[in-house]
């Protein structure tokens, strides 16, 4: 599987939204990552569906990827469908019925994914592996940007890749030039980077290295 890279909006400039947003899917990136916090759920506020609709109205062809932080993401689907969300994960530890909710984001037109959270095991999201596209490994506690890297968190990607070849499965949190290599020697191919990616002067150059560095990898 080819590798994508995602940066997360979360470690954007809100002072200047639309120009960020265009700054990465100028530097080449394959989708925009939006994390939606519902301060309960996770200990923090971000987005909510209008800055979904922005991304859209901003960079029309930039792949809207949503990641609902939220106790009840089901009360939302539609909201975020709506928007323009073209993915939407929600958590296994979150309060609904997965077995209900992930057919009923593939009914919207939008791709189904599932999260689990660093102290979740893997085997929690197994029951759901057959209604969902791709699979999200949290590699730090939700809610917060900037935070280090959970190495311990690999040997899911790895299990999730020995019994799902064919899903994406993608890591977010503490992704950076070394952490990435880690991750898709592991198993990944699908890269959240906030801090790492919007710090760069050149976000495009910074794209194209660790694109390439882990093509390599991955080979």
């Amino acid at each position: 599987m080819a590798v994508q890279i995602l940066p997360s909006l979360l470690a954007a400039d809100y002072g200047a939204l639309a120009a960020d947003i265009t700054r990465a899917f100028r530097s080449g990136a394959d989708a925009l990552h939006l994390d939606i916090m519902d301060a309960h759920f996770v200990p923090n506020l971000s987005f909510g569906p209008d800055i979904v609709k922005l991304c859209r109205r901003v960079e029309p062809e930039f792949y809207r990827h949503v990641h609902l932080m939220m106790t009840r993401p089901d009360l939302y689907l539609e909201v975020f469908a709506n928007a323009g969300a073209q993915t939407i994960q929600i958590h296994v530890e979150a309060d609904c019925d997965l077995h209900a909710e992930l057919p009923r984001i593939r009914a919207l037109g939008v791709r189904p994914a599932i999260v689990l959270n660093p102290e979740t095991p893997v085997e929690a999201v197994y029951p759901y592996l057959a209604l969902c596209d791709e699979v999200l490994v949290m590699t730090v506690h939700p809610g917060y940007g900037g935070q280090s890297f959970i190495a311990d968190c690999l040997p899911k990607v790895a299990a999730l890749r020995a019994r799902a070849p064919h899903l994406d499965i993608m890591v977010d949190g503490g992704v950076n030039a070394q952490t990435a290599l880690d991750a898709v020697r592991t198993g990944a191919n699908q890269l959240v980077a906030g801090s790492f990616l919007f710090k760069q002067a050149d976000m495009a150059s910074a794209v194209s290295a660790l694109r390439a560095a882990c093509d390599a990898a991955a080979c």
